[in-house]
């Protein structure tokens, strides 16, 4: 366990749901901040702790399956957001993780009626509560399939076109979002390889499109996110 000289703790907690899956950009960039990352895959059978007593917070990360899928270890990192809610400590869902909060908290995942997705780069827009805490990138990058309702007492920080809600706050401590910030270009290269069977989906964007809007849109994606991991883990 990583502490500060004043005895706070500087682990974080990172969730991931593949064998080769990693934390990406914000992984370096937390590790940059000063804090260490432990990284469990429950997937793969690793258990999730019952107590954050030993840990500064949560990033638990998106994956190809579903927030709706019935696999016991779905319902166990469900249950476990109890642990940061009910502690207070910071927590970060993205995609998949944002969509866990979502059920945890009694809201809904579900696919269009149309079947339209999200994959590759599309706008965002920041609602009135969301311009009030900093500022948004203009484009983001998407993978999924699914969307979320907006949980009761969560507050709307950014909305899209296709899919309305893309980063809420729920209480002081958690924070979901739809997109995905953390991709390296290596990272995105090989989403871009092994997702290409899904750029046949409504709404989903070719290969050659998401390498050449990385280009255009990933700087400002960039340097918000250092920006909002200082905001959710109280970095000064």
């Amino acid at each position: 366990m990583k502490t500060t000289k004043n005895g706070a703790r500087r682990d974080i907690l990172i969730v991931l749901h593949q064998e080769h899956s990693s934390a990406g950009r914000i992984g370096q960039m937390l590790q940059a901040k000063g804090f260490s990352l432990d990284i469990r895959r429950p997937p793969l059978g690793d258990p999730l702790p019952r107590t954050l007593d030993e840990h500064a917070g949560v990033v638990m990360f998106g994956g190809p399956m579903s927030a709706n899928d019935t696999d016991p270890y779905i319902r166990r990192e469900t249950d476990f957001l109890e642990v940061p809610l009910k502690e207070n400590r910071p927590f970060l869902g993205i995609c998949l993780g944002a969509q866990l909060l979502v059920k945890h908290l009694g809201g809904d995942v579900a696919t269009r009626p149309d079947g339209c997705v999200e994959i590759g780069w599309y706008p965002l827009k920041a609602t009135p509560e969301g311009r009030a805490l900093m500022d948004w990138p203009p484009m983001v990058y998407h993978f999924h399939r699914e969307g979320f309702s907006l949980p009761r007492g969560a507050t709307l920080l950014a909305t899209g076109d296709l899919y309305p809600n893309q980063a809420f706050r729920y209480h002081e401590n958690a924070w979901a979002i739809q997109f995905h910030g953390e991709l390296t270009q290596a990272m995105m290269q090989r989403w871009v390889v092994r997702g290409a069977h899904r750029f046949v989906l409504p709404g989903a964007q070719k290969g050659h499109e998401h390498l050449k809007g990385r280009m255009f849109y990933d700087g400002p994606v960039r340097d918000w996110l250092s920006k909002f991991l200082d905001r959710v883990f109280g970095v000064r």
